[in-house]
């Protein structure tokens, strides 16, 4: 038997060529995610590793302890604190740390860098002169006000040297230094594209704490000196609110940091192999299905002399075998060169990755063996067990056993009840908001798999519905309906493998849209002001220095300003904020509905609530709400409104000239304002001059806010469809296999009617419309289903979001039903070729 399933393996050659690269895509794709994901967190790890070899013990403060008379950051280190932590026994000398944002503009006044790590900090000279953590390449050490030292890998992408100038924004205001020095980093944050620029320390001080003051301090050890035992006379010198961590425990801490995220993206990249190979599925059953179907006769004889239905069912697993084994190696070794593709991808994009070799674990090589034969022989199982339940005569007599009524109702049952079950439970889930996750995933799951069993009885209707177009085209698509309907199980395999992917597609345009739109309400019911500032990343909640809206609101254009200034604090007990604003102007910046009280009543100790706020604790108009503010002192404010919040304002709102006295340090968020003229290109440009053409300050209007979280949706649906690509192609395989195998099984059929008259043409028009037909019936069912999972995690999204609202994007429902016939007409290309070839005797001849 053994002998035998190799030999049908090898006469079967072209035929299981499609199944080959349906797993092998699969399997490579799998290995090419673990591949590149070990590679570049090994290489991060050994970076990070790096950065921490001059650390023996780090002091920083200790952000975790809840000190209730305090609510705002913890105090930094003192210059004391580091005098003592120099001196302790076992310590050969520390250094004090200081960081914070540095944006840097190129010699095009752009920003420079990725954007996502624009930092700054300090030079601290040792006895000898030098910092360890930095190697200076050109230049000296920054030493006074106004100069800098660059990294070099930023000096190279702004085409900087020693001696140029560069314009610099820590906090708003831009300001103008000199390069005087140029350093390597081990910094992990430059290498992925970041910018680090050094100052003196008293400068770096002024600029990102206070005089005197620092973030962390770094101990090194005496030669002889654990690190065990230096953090423990380290530890007898600390104050209050700081605490002390070796340099090992730094860097296992960093390493298990990127493993993770690590782990975060391969569990992504993994999930859309996954549905590759799901895909894959239908593609394998199909092909053992339809082989054995062809080799019913071969197999009945097999019976007849004495073979049993064990070792029938053993000789087509042992195929499958094969198949998996030669896929998963050829896969394999695609995926290695796939990982290292990604890594030199991910440099071309300016995202620089580490140096470091290709890591290929032993975990991946077997588990992509595992993979390509586990997937292929578990498909195959089925069609197998088929083969040898085919009594012997009556195979051998090509007399097939058709389905009965009684299994055709049996399997539209069960379906039925899985597709009506899964379906209840995803409305269900619909309606339970952010608890409905669970439910809506175990429903959509279970919807899909009843459409599958149900997908044969679909097919009649559905393929028959396009009849009247089918006419058409003669008797090529008449020919082409019924041999479409003839086999449904055959037909919904084929047209279930596409129907994934674009229900997949399908789902997530749709609620990309809906969000998108939803944002756009978002920004524009919940704005009045023309204009937001802020500075550095997306999020926009960097500080922003107060001399900012102090410029713009001396400007004659402007006719209404607010920061909005963040101070930490306790309110009613809980840890939360303040948004200090501008009482005067507010109103008419944002716009928010009251149910109780107006914008009025802000200013002095009258503060406005969101209604979140107010139902959590109870309060009204009136009510008196104690507050710890952000340098420990107590006081009492009065409730003058209740508002509803939405994602543009909510919080406590109060007059910051109430919050900004007890701020250790006076930094705004945002400013928003309005200009006369409105939200023109004009005023923008204006409003970017007076601020001095700072590459860290973004000037948005309401549309500007949207197109960039629109710019976040976009990309991550880009990278979705980029990822769903392969379900695609391995769909496409599995028409053109199913389309080929069928063109052979029908041989004798199409010599007959090539007998009777039906020219080539002929042949090739009926095979590409029966390919088209099947495309389709998988393209409409794929875009029903994500739009129905597409309106259901829509009102999911909408306990969160608001503004919410279902959008179909007709154009792209469209444009992914053009695709499926695309792939339709694609994938029948060599079949039909190959069904018109076909020589008219040896077809009617054929067995």
């Amino acid at each position: 038997m053994l002998r035998t399933a190799l030999r049908n393996v090898l006469a079967h050659k072209a035929r299981l060529l499609m199944t080959v690269l349906a797993v092998m895509l699969g399997v490579a794709f799998v290995s090419g995610t673990l591949v590149f994901t070990n590679t570049i967190s090994s290489a991060y790890q050994k970076s990070s590793e790096k950065g921490f070899k001059g650390v023996d013990v780090a002091i920083t403060p200790d952000e975790d302890d809840d000190d209730s008379a305090n609510p705002g950051s913890p105090p930094r280190l003192s210059q004391q604190v580091l005098d003592k932590a120099a001196k302790v026994p076992g310590a050969a000398g520390a250094y004090g740390v200081v960081t914070g944002y540095t944006a840097l503009s190129d010699k095009d006044g752009d920003l420079l860098g990725s954007g996502f790590s624009n930092r700054g900090g300090n030079y601290y000279p040792g006895a000898d002169g030098k910092d360890s953590r930095y190697t200076l390449t050109d230049g000296r050490a920054p030493r006074n006000a106004g100069e800098i030292a660059l990294d070099s890998k930023s000096a190279e992408r702004g085409h900087y040297k020693t001696g140029d100038s560069i314009r610099v924004s820590v906090d708003g205001p831009v300001r103008t230094e000199k390069i005087v020095g140029v350093f390597t980093t081990d910094d992990g944050n430059v290498a992925a594209g970041g910018t680090l620029a050094l100052y003196d320390t008293a400068t770096a001080q002024k600029l990102f704490a206070k005089p005197g003051q620092f973030d962390e301090i770094d101990v090194k050890a005496a030669p002889g000196t654990s690190q065990d035992a230096l953090k423990s006379a380290v530890d007898k010198i600390l104050p209050a609110q700081a605490k002390s961590a070796t340099g090992q425990k730094l860097a296992d801490d960093q390493a298990e940091a990127i493993k993770q995220q690590m782990s975060d993206m391969q569990t992504a990249l993994l999930v859309f192999a996954g549905i590759a190979l799901f895909v894959g599925i239908f593609i394998i059953a199909n092909t053992f299905s339809m082989l054995v179907a062809q080799r019913t006769r071969e197999l009945a004889l097999l019976r007849a002399v004495g073979a049993t239905r064990r070792q029938v069912t053993r000789s087509v697993l042992i195929e499958a075998t094969v198949v998996g084994a030669i896929a998963a190696v050829v896969g394999l070794a695609a995926g290695i060169g796939i990982g290292g593709g990604l890594r030199s991808l991910l440099n071309s994009t300016g995202a620089v990755v580490p140096d470091g070799p290709l890591v290929v674990q032993p975990a991946t090589v077997l588990i992509s063996l595992l993979v390509g034969i586990v997937v292929t022989v578990l498909s195959a199982w089925l069609p197998g067990r088929r083969a040898a339940k085919i009594p012997p005569v009556a195979a051998m007599n090509s007399v097939h056993a058709t389905p009965t009524t009684r299994g055709l109702v049996v399997r539209n049952t069960i379906g039925a009840i899985l597709a009506a079950g899964g379906a209840a439970l995803v409305m269900a889930g619909a309606g339970m908001g952010g608890d409905g996750k669970g439910p809506m995933g175990f429903g959509a799951v279970v919807l899909v798999i009843g459409i599958f069993v149900l997908t044969p009885l679909l097919s009649r209707p559905l393929i028959a519905a396009s009849s009247p177009v089918l006419r058409l085209f003669g008797m090529a698509g008449k020919l082409a309906r019924q041999n479409a309907v003839r086999n449904p199980r055959r037909t919904a395999a084929t047209a279930s493998a596409l129907m994934v992917g674009l229900t997949l597609i399908t789902g997530m345009t749709v609620i990309a849209g809906s969000i998108q739109q939803g944002i756009n309400k978002m920004a524009a019911d919940g704005l009045k002001s023309d204009f937001v500032v802020s500075i550095g990343g997306a999020d926009g909640s960097r500080p922003l220095s107060p001399e900012v809206s102090k410029t713009l609101a001396k400007l004659p254009e402007v006719t209404a300003v607010s920061p909005l200034r963040a101070s930490a604090a306790r309110v009613g007990g809980d840890s939360d904020s303040l948004t200090g604003v501008n009482p005067k102007a507010i109103k008419n910046l944002v716009n928010v509905d009251f149910t109780e009280g107006s914008f009025a009543a802000l200013g002095g100790t009258k503060a406005l609530i969101d209604d979140k706020i107010a139902d959590k604790h109870h309060w009204k108009l009136g009510s008196t709400i104690p507050v710890t503010y952000e340098d420990g002192r107590k006081g009492r404010l009065t409730v003058g409104g209740v508002y509803e919040g939405n994602q543009m304002i909510r919080g406590v709102m109060v007059d910051y000239a109430t919050v900004t006295p007890h701020m250790s340090t006076v930094t705004d968020f945002q400013v928003m304002l309005r200009t006369e003229g409105g939200a023109t290109e004009a005023n923008k440009d204006l409003l970017k001059k007076k601020l001095g053409d700072n590459p860290a300050i973004k000037v948005q209007d309401k549309q500007d806010i949207s197109d960039e979280v629109a710019q976040i949706f976009t990309l991550m649906l880009n990278m979705l469809y980029g990822l769903l690509a392969m379900a695609v192609i391995v769909a496409v395989l599995g028409v053109i296999n199913t389309l080929a195998m069928s063109v052979f099984e029908r041989s004798k059929e199409i010599g007959m009617l090539r007998a009777i008259g039906l020219d080539r043409r002929g042949v090739k028009r009926m095979v590409r419309l029966e390919s088209l037909v099947i495309s389709l019936f998988g393209g409409v069912l794929g875009l029903s289903l994500g739009v129905f999972f597409g309106w259901a995690v829509g009102e999911l999204v909408a306990s969160e979001l608001p503004t919410y609202e279902l959008v179909l994007p007709w154009g792209r429902l469209g444009l992914f039903l053009a695709m499926a016939a695309f792939v339709g007409v694609i994938a029948a290309l060599w079949p039909a070729r190959r069904a018109a070839k076909l020589n008219v005797l040896a077809a009617i001849k054929a067995e």
